[in-house]
């Protein structure tokens, strides 16, 4: 669990352990309680009232790490050593080395005219996952946070929650993309461990066993009284924050309802057999138990660190790890959000940060290539069926007098994959995904603003 690098929340903390001389703070769980105080004052979003509210209340995203071939998956073409097979919805196809997706492809549809910038992994993730390429000068807030603020908490549940850690080799340079920057902090990604481990546990909403809920309100009581004589010696305006991160926390950790949220045991042998016994099909069975307790966000990051990033024997590893993969994994997940009455108020997003080169590099791989690239999203209202956008013949641009939709830029991916799909049903992509109509194809491309419109 990370700790707050906020220097003055840390100061403050410590000068106050000093002033009680024996951290009686350390029974509440401390570092979960430091997850959720770093250093903002922003109350928690409120719901307006004002529009029609929307189906979706929470994100599942499957984050393909390294980047998903778009040639050899979602969109194949002829340079592709796969061959295209027909799915449950007439006329719409994708690759043969993913048959149980093809059976739910009426859940899902596919967004063919993706477009970005950066071409190495962590500028790419960050990009993707806050529509801005990366900027010293300015952070800017990843889509689960902003999700996480719109929306709100529910039943004492963190709001946002990456599971497992992404990129666990490299997470300095990727954490950017998980945080909330100017919004506040306490809309940042709660990082959990692997899931698919047998001693998988989150400790911090655990009492120790010699302590009881009894004895925390008793030594609550204690700290209002020490708080109190303290703050009247010194005033910081961080007291107030800390109140509320800290009532979070012990909400969190007093709750029998939270605590089963993160128990995959509870599942059955039947259901982790569906989803498979490993780090990308129980972070997405997490995830699933997780939006169905009142998560707003979460993203499952079970692939390891680049491991979609073939540069090399890119068929090889597709066909027999990558793919099954995820066949099984958004297949049981799709699946079971139906069966369980949840699929039509959780959206589901399948992405990495690019997509790959329409080329097969000398060691028979495939590399970066941002210019062009797919993802598939459903769930949350949005019309499944359905492809938006396409690309040229090899698959290496957006082919503009073909596609249906206008290229999705930077600036327009935190609008369709937050707020589009979440907060704003009038708006442009939503309709198109909720029209049974057959969209018109758009002839050129605003150079203004970019992104999808009136598809």
């Amino acid at each position: 669990m990370r700790k707050s690098e906020c220097y003055h929340c840390q100061q403050a903390a410590l000068t106050r352990r000093d002033f009680l001389r024996a951290g009686a703070l350390s029974f509440l769980g401390i570092s979960l309680s430091d997850f959720l105080r770093f250093g903002t004052t922003q109350a928690l979003a409120a719901t307006d009232g004002g529009a029609p509210p929307a189906k979706a209340q929470a994100v599942i995203l499957l984050w393909l790490e390294g980047g998903v071939s778009h040639v050899d998956t979602w969109d194949v073409k002829r340079n592709s050593g796969f061959k295209p097979i027909s799915t449950n919805v007439p006329g719409v196809q994708i690759s043969e080395i993913l048959p149980n997706i093809a059976t739910h492809m009426d859940k899902l549809s596919i967004i063919r005219s993706m477009k970005t910038d950066e071409r190495n992994h962590p500028q790419g993730t960050i990009q993707t996952l806050t529509g801005h390429r990366p900027n010293p000068a300015l952070k800017f807030p990843s889509f689960g946070s902003i999700v996480s603020k719109e929306l709100g908490p529910r039943y004492n549940m963190p709001p946002f929650v990456v599971v497992p850690t992404p990129t666990e080799s490299d997470f300095f340079n990727y954490q950017e993309a998980y945080q909330a920057a100017f919004i506040g902090s306490e809309y940042d990604g709660m990082i959990l461990p692997d899931p698919s481990k047998p001693n998988f546990i989150v400790p911090d909403l655990s009492l120790p066993k010699s302590i009881s809920a009894e004895a925390i309100d008793d030594r609550r009581t204690m700290l209002k009284i020490v708080d109190q004589s303290y703050r009247e010696k010194e005033e910081v305006a961080e007291f107030a924050k800390m109140d509320v991160f800290e009532e979070q926390a012990l909400r969190m950790l007093l709750s029998p309802h939270v605590k089963e949220a993160f128990d995959v045991s509870q599942e059955s042998e039947k259901t982790k057999d569906r989803y498979g016994r490993n780090r990308v099909g129980q972070s997405v069975l997490l995830a699933r138990r997780l939006v169905e307790a009142g998560c707003r966000f979460v993203t499952a990051a079970g692939y390891r660190h680049g491991q979609w990033d073939t540069h090399g024997d890119n068929e090889k590893n597709l066909r027999e790890t990558l793919a099954p993969l995820l066949d099984q994994s958004l297949s049981a997940l799709m699946e079971d959000l139906k069966q369980r009455g949840l699929l039509e108020s959780t959206v589901v997003i399948a992405t990495g940060e690019f997509g790959r080169t329409p080329t097969i590099n000398p060691k028979q791989g495939r590399d970066h290539w941002p210019d062009c690239w797919s993802l598939v999203v459903g769930g949350g209202g949005i019309q499944g069926g359905k492809i938006v956008g396409a690309s040229s013949d090899q698959g290496e641009r957006v082919d503009l007098t073909l596609s249906v939709a206008k290229t999705v830029s930077r600036s327009q991916m935190p609008r369709i994959l937050s707020l589009c799909f979440i907060g704003t049903p009038a708006s442009p992509i939503r309709r198109g995904f909720m029209s049974s109509a057959t969209p018109k194809p758009h002839r050129t491309a605003s150079k203004a603003g970019g992104g999808i419109a009136n598809v």
